[in-house]
């Protein structure tokens, strides 16, 4: 384990490399484990019984990937609405290699002005880092170029399903 970074109020916590279904669950056990509590987003299809009372137990907000709801700005809200807002995302969208990295959680932190905070599980060497902090400023090509390099010397679970 190597944490650095402050336990800020409200963050938007991004977390790479996503190549397994076990990332999830060894992030929420690590996260809790360090006495702190975080909002996940997690596709729909996952919510049914009994999976749904777990999930919802943990935070997790479903997205219906079909539909184009404005789920940023809702989020924007909530995160400028509650005393603590401490969301986490996974930036790839998906365990699959997907180089499109989604901005949602950009604009998430950019609206509602607060920090990204970028954890990574490095399976090879079983550590989870969380040692950097960007603080959005709008020049969204830039900071996602420095966003995919601090990752790019992470290994996943599946490494063939990382792409820069």
């Amino acid at each position: 384990m190597n944490v650095t970074v402050p336990n800020y109020k409200k963050c938007v916590i991004i977390v790479a490399p996503h190549t397994s279904n076990w990332d999830f669950l060894i992030g929420e056990l690590f996260y809790t484990a360090i006495g702190r509590k975080t909002s996940i987003l997690m596709k729909k299809e996952w919510f049914f019984f009994p999976i749904d009372i777990l999930l919802k137990h943990l935070n997790v907000i479903p997205v219906d990937r079909s539909k184009k709801t404005s789920m940023t700005d809702q989020l924007v809200e909530r995160a400028k609405q509650q005393e603590e807002f401490h969301l986490a995302i996974t930036p790839e969208g998906t365990r699959s290699a997907n180089g499109n990295w989604k901005k949602g959680f950009y604009y998430i932190a950019l609206n509602a002005n607060i920090p990204i905070v970028a954890y990574a599980i490095d399976y090879p060497t079983k550590t989870i880092t969380a040692e950097k902090i960007f603080t959005p400023t709008g020049d969204i090509e830039r900071e996602m170029e420095e966003i995919k390099e601090y990752y790019s010397h992470f290994r996943g679970k599946n490494p063939q399903n990382f792409k820069i």
